[in-house]
């Protein structure tokens, strides 16, 4: 009986060390993560306050981290002096435009790469992939006389149509659409259905969160996208916000209006914290399923 007793006492005694010790390091794993979170707010919560201050609150105290005297008034100005409701719309057109032609352009390359066969299928997924290498700075002249010829400049279809079809949009549906079972669409196929109905009600209901994915990535690409944009535009009208911004960073140079500036900041973050609140869950999934890692 002892001998039998004993190995068992040791495992139950293994089993509540073992208990104890995730007991002890589950907190501290949640307190790490926490305290990495308040320290990754804190910068944001700064602009947020300083946003609702005064030119004069802020210079007076530059380090507090709440407003004595809060006021809307670095909006009101953002918008009524600075034109940056036009700037807002800008954005907003053309971040739809280059999120709509992600999707459409995205889902079809990257269905046809993975799931079709046909000639050059290869060195077109090679194309993806060394377009994906070729840095911005490389090709933005070409890009710019091409819009140019085309009568695109100062306009802001010229601004999105660079980036209405992103190769890592292509790569990441294409690498989604690999794990989608081929017996599904064959099963379609032997009842009658034709490719586009294949895609549009089989392939495309499976790959929301690849969607969800391609949706914030672009959204994020054309929302932050500053250079092209300051190229393109060569009048205010067609201004996006970034390059807003900076032409009012610019336009107040002799005396910088800080709590001007951070108003500015809040107005360009909120969409994308926003977006990225509904869409991260799908957006999670997305990047699983595509295996990057």
């Amino acid at each position: 009986m002892t001998t039998i007793a004993a190995p068992r006492n040791a495992e139950m005694t293994g089993e509540r060390t073992h208990f104890r010790r995730r007991s002890v390091a589950r907190p501290l794993l949640y307190g790490a993560l926490v305290l990495c979170a308040l320290l990754t707010m804190l910068p944001f919560v700064w602009v947020l306050s300083g946003s609702l201050r005064s030119l004069g609150e802020i210079r007076s105290d530059p380090g507090a981290w709440l407003p004595h005297h809060v006021t809307l008034d670095n909006f009101v100005r953002l918008f009524r002096t600075q034109g940056f409701g036009r700037f807002l719309v800008n954005s907003i057109v053309v971040a739809v435009i280059v999120v709509a032609g992600n999707i459409v352009a995205a889902s079809a390359a990257g269905y046809a790469l993975a799931k079709l066969d046909f000639a050059g299928k290869r060195i077109a997924f090679g194309a993806v992939m060394a377009a994906m290498m070729v840095p911005f700075t490389t090709v933005f002249v070409t890009q710019f006389v091409i819009t140019v010829d085309l009568g695109l400049a100062d306009t802001l279809t010229g601004i999105a149509l660079p980036g209405a079809a992103l190769p890592l949009s292509v790569f990441i549906m294409r690498q989604y659409a690999l794990s989608v079972p081929d017996e599904l669409l064959e099963a379609a196929r032997i009842d009658g259905a034709g490719e586009f109905r294949i895609f549009f009600r089989i392939f495309l209901p499976l790959a929301g969160p690849a969607v969800a994915t391609i949706t914030i990535m672009s959204f994020l690409f054309s929302w932050n996208n500053f250079i092209w944009p300051l190229i393109v535009a060569q009048s205010t009208s067609s201004y996006t916000l970034p390059v807003g911004l900076a032409a009012t960073s610019q336009a107040a140079a002799h005396v910088t209006d800080y709590g001007l500036m951070l108003a500015g900041a809040i107005v360009v973050m909120l969409p994308v914290l926003v977006l990225f609140l509904f869409l991260q869950r799908y957006f999670v999934q997305g990047i699983s399923g595509t295996g990057m890692r």
